[in-house]
C-alpha cells in the first residue's frame, strides 16, 4: 500500500502479469505431458496427452476373448478414463498453487484443465 492507504496499482498489475505468465507456462507444460491409465490390473493400458489425445493403447493378449468382447470394451474405457483422471490430477497439482495465489482474480477453475 502507498501512504494514505491507497493500493499501488502498478505493483498489483505487475503481480497479476507475473501470475498470468506462470499459469500460461504451467498450462503449456501440462499440455505437453503424457499420462497413463490402466484397467484390469494392468492388462489394458492407455497413454494420453494431458490434453486428452490418446497416444497408445496396449491390450494384453490374455484378456482377449472373442466370446466376451464386452469385457474388453469395458476395460478399454476404464483405462482411458483412468488416464483422463490422471491428467486432471496432474493439472490440479501443477496449477493448484498458482490458482490459489490469484485470490479473487478468477483463478479457481481454469477452463480446459
Amino acid at each position: 500500500m502507498e501512504p494514505g492507504g491507497q493500493f499501488d496499482m502498478q505493483a498489483l498489475l505487475a503481480q497479476a502479469q507475473q501470475m498470468q505468465e506462470a499459469v500460461m507456462a504451467a498450462q503449456q507444460e501440462i499440455a505437453a505431458s503424457e499420462v497413463e491409465g490402466e484397467a484390469g490390473g494392468g492388462l489394458v493400458r492407455a497413454k494420453i496427452r494431458a490434453t486428452g489425445e490418446v497416444l497408445s493403447l496396449a491390450i494384453d493378449p490374455k484378456i482377449v476373448d472373442p466370446e466376451d468382447v464386452e469385457t474388453l470394451q469395458d476395460l478399454v474405457i476404464g483405462a482411458v478414463n483412468d488416464a483422463m483422471a490422471n491428467a486432471q490430477n496432474l493439472a490440479a497439482e501443477r496449477l493448484g498453487p498458482l490458482a490459489g495465489g490469484m485470490g479473487g482474480m478468477g483463478g479457481g477453475a481454469l477452463p480446459g484443465f
